[in-house]
């Protein structure tokens, strides 16, 4: 089609989110106009199209964008492309999936943000509610939409749902009722005009709550105490370190979390291989808090954490050749992750580093490297980048594929030590997305150790 009359509201990428968006607007009686400029999307203009949903795919047209009443952005479109620009300055109105949510939902909400770990707390956090005998929705930036939930017949107790940066950037209205913030540390530099700017974004989650609402928060997260302190929700928090200013909140002690609430402490003891790390045990204190605050009861939190399995592709253990253990840490994509995954190991790392750079800088990584690699394999568009950055630090050694990298690293190792996959960079140059990264790593793994039986 090229031609769009009447009044309608225009859905900008027809991924997993925009075409979800698409049939629930649809379903509100809403003339829907759906377009994508990828033309791989052609796939789903049939589905569209059967339901009376105009489509542009292959595309986009000015005139489309500027005679919207409304435009809804899928999280992974960039506000600033001259198509939405321009609508923008004709007065359209610009929104996304949480305000659209907001707007037709009435159920509480325990949203999670943070730069890394959202998923595995999201996951949590929802295993623990289920424990408890709470009907629960888990969604958002997990990988289902939050208006999924909204099409559901029967409707649920508590939506868990993790929530990006990239959401919260156009969001005006969302507001949780109890909301988490991880954790703030370089990402996505590509996208936002500085750090600063981006963590405005994390926090942007707490700025419609009020005193009913509930803030869990990294007690180690910069500004705290001045940004916890002009919020207007109830604050609790939880840390690692620093944790003797935690009046209310979790305080985290070798595998042992201790919640101290009003008038009551409950211990936490953490003993599942699958929440392997420090970062997991914040990530569990996290859910814990959020779960609480909501009315769930310890028994059926320790049971939810009990259930948990580590996610693919977040320090997955991925087999032993000749005494060599492999992990599949390809969900790292910044540097900060990396760290965290470095700390779950005590020395001889051959670390598999590389991928495409979103502003990366590398240097944050030389005092955890120094300590816990003795090699790095730099792969991908930012090897050089790497190779700079470390020269003279730590020996260096390049691979052109995940095959030779896999294969390089084993060379360079001795039984004991470890393979790990943890590229603190995107995986755009070489793959879809981080899954299929993480997918071939385990395969050259496999393939290697049939070749040395």
């Amino acid at each position: 089609m090229n031609t769009v009359k009447g009044k309608y509201i225009l859905v900008v990428g027809l991924g997993i989110s925009g075409m979800s968006m698409a049939r629930f607007l649809h379903g509100k009686n809403k003339t829907v106009v759906a377009t994508d400029i990828d033309p791989s999307r052609k796939d789903v203009e049939k589905e569209l199209n059967d339901l009376n949903i105009l489509t542009q795919v292959g595309y986009h047209d000015h005139d489309t964008f500027n005679n919207a009443e409304i435009i809804v952005v899928s999280p992974g479109i960039p506000l600033n492309t001259p198509y939405l620009e321009q609508a923008k300055s004709n007065n359209v109105a610009i929104t996304g999936e949480l305000d659209i949510f907001s707007q037709y939902n009435d159920c509480p909400v325990i949203a999670i943000t943070g730069t890394n770990g959202k998923t595995t707390t999201t996951t949590l956090a929802g295993n623990m509610l289920k424990a408890c005998g709470y009907n629960t929705f888990v969604g958002g930036n997990i990988g289902i939409p939050l208006v999924d939930c909204l099409m559901e017949k029967d409707k649920p107790d508590v939506i868990v749902a993790e929530i990006s940066s990239f959401q919260l950037d156009i969001s005006k209205g969302f507001k949780p009722e109890i909301g988490v913030l991880l954790n703030i540390s370089e990402d996505h530099l590509d996208r936002y005009r500085d750090f600063h700017a981006y963590a405005d974004t994390k926090w942007d989650l707490f700025k419609n709550q009020n005193e009913n609402d509930t803030a869990i928060i990294n007690q180690n997260i910069e500004d705290v105490e001045k940004k916890g302190a002009a919020l207007k929700a109830n604050l609790l928090n939880f840390a690692s370190k620093n944790r003797e200013e935690i009046l209310y909140g979790a305080i985290i002690d070798q595998d042992e979390i201790t919640i101290k609430t009003k008038g009551k402490t409950d211990n936490i003891k953490i003993e599942s291989d699958e929440l392997r790390g420090v970062h997991n045990l914040e990530n569990t204190a996290a859910a814990a808090l959020a779960c609480l605050s909501f009315g769930a009861d310890i028994k059926g939190i320790g049971k939810g954490i009990k259930a948990f399995k580590n996610l693919s592709h977040r320090m997955e253990f991925s087999g032993t050749i000749n005494g060599v253990g492999f992990y599949n840490d390809s969900k790292a994509t910044n540097t900060d992750a990396v760290i965290r995954a470095l700390e779950c190991f005590k020395e001889n790392i051959i670390l598999i580093l590389g991928g495409r750079e979103k502003g990366t800088d590398f240097s944050l990584l030389v005092h955890d490297i120094k300590n816990k690699a003795k090699k790095i394999i730099a792969l991908g568009e930012s090897k050089e980048t790497i190779c700079e950055t470390f020269s003279g630090i730590i020996p260096i050694e390049r691979a052109d594929t995940m095959s030779d990298a896999v294969k390089k690293a084993f060379l360079s190792s001795d039984s004991g030590d470890t393979v790990l996959l943890s590229p603190a960079c995107a995986s755009f140059d070489m793959y879809e997305n981080y899954t299929k990264r993480g997918h071939d790593f385990m395969i050259q793994v496999q393939q290697l150790k049939e070749k040395t039986k």
